[in-house]
């Protein structure tokens, strides 16, 4: 009788221990990961992964802004003064050097006369003003910087050669230097608008993280920028360029005219970001998840799902 009582023991051990080795080997239950959530329980961190490529939208916005006001801050300021970088910054630049040509007689001392009583060897035009000088001794003047300035070479001219006597000039050239007038001056409001409102947008850009609604303020305030930088650079462009085929176009006078490469490349780098910022924040408008989507749960969290968020 007893034998029987002493293998149930020893049964009910070994039971015990194989129980106890079993649970050691099986690994603890782990918990699953809870999906990313939108809407009123969306963490921070949760909305800041997933608006990550708005974000990096918005900045390279806000850093095209801040080129396109480097390159308009070097338009405005070029050809200003006489300075080692300011004075390579212009639209157009006439030279006069020679201005008769050898094969007329007497040329080299019409020249020299011409020197004499104030005609310069060469103009260089900028937004605000014009400088002349001499090519053995560079920039001698620098007019004063004017507001809606236009370069009027008749006039310039007439002082400088007939001590301001006036002349009765042809139709023709009265028309072209009043088109010449309106259209430096459109070009002129244009840049200093254009400077503003790019100095604004850099800082206001960043705002459509937070909502798609304020896409569309800022893509019409991209959509502005990028069009008055864009109209200024051509109509730049047209004027520094119709100056140089009038000069090259006078047969009878030796007259030479350059464009300003560096307020080319300016321009027409300030174009192009501002083309982009205005390509960004109209695109975001309808795409890339923003702040508010997640929070208001307009849009799910990326990776989420319905059925994992209300099991939760």
């Amino acid at each position: 009788m007893g034998l029987p009582s002493i293998l149930r023991v020893r049964k009910r051990n070994s039971t015990e221990k194989e129980g106890s080795q079993s649970a050691r080997s099986t690994p603890p239950p782990t918990k699953e990961a809870l999906p990313l959530v939108s809407g009123p329980n969306a963490t921070t961190y949760d909305i800041k992964r997933a608006t990550r490529l708005r974000k990096a939208f918005a900045i390279s916005a806000s850093v095209s802004y801040l080129l396109v006001f480097i390159f308009l801050l070097l338009i405005l300021i070029g050809n200003t003064f006489n300075k080692s970088v300011l004075k390579d910054i212009y639209f157009f630049k006439l030279d006069l050097t020679d201005i008769i040509p050898t094969s007329v007689p007497n040329a080299s001392l019409i020249n020299s006369i011409a020197q004499s009583i104030g005609l310069h060897d060469f103009y260089q035009v900028g937004l605000w003003n014009f400088c002349e000088g001499y090519q053995n001794s560079g920039i001698t003047f620098c007019s004063e910087p004017q507001k809606l300035y236009w370069f009027n070479p008749v006039e310039i001219l007439m002082n400088e050669l007939l001590s301001g006597a006036t002349i009765a000039l042809p139709t023709q050239v009265i028309t072209i230097l009043d088109v010449l007038r309106i259209t430096s001056q459109i070009m002129f409001g244009f840049f200093i608008v254009a400077t503003i409102l790019n100095f604004l947008m850099i800082f206001v850009s960043p705002l459509a993280i937070r909502s798609r609604w304020w896409s569309l303020p800022l893509a019409i305030a991209a959509f502005l920028s990028a069009l008055l930088v864009v109209v200024a650079s051509i109509v730049g462009s047209v004027i520094s360029f119709a100056f140089k085929y009038a000069a090259t176009a006078q047969s009878d006078l030796n007259i030479h005219a350059y464009v300003g490469v560096k307020m080319f490349v300016f321009m027409w780098l300030a174009s192009g970001f501002s083309i982009w910022s205005f390509i960004v924040h109209s695109g975001m408008g309808c795409c890339c998840i923003s702040r508010r989507d997640l929070q208001t749960g307009r849009r799910q969290m990326p990776g989420s799902n319905k059925a994992a968020q209300s099991a939760i």
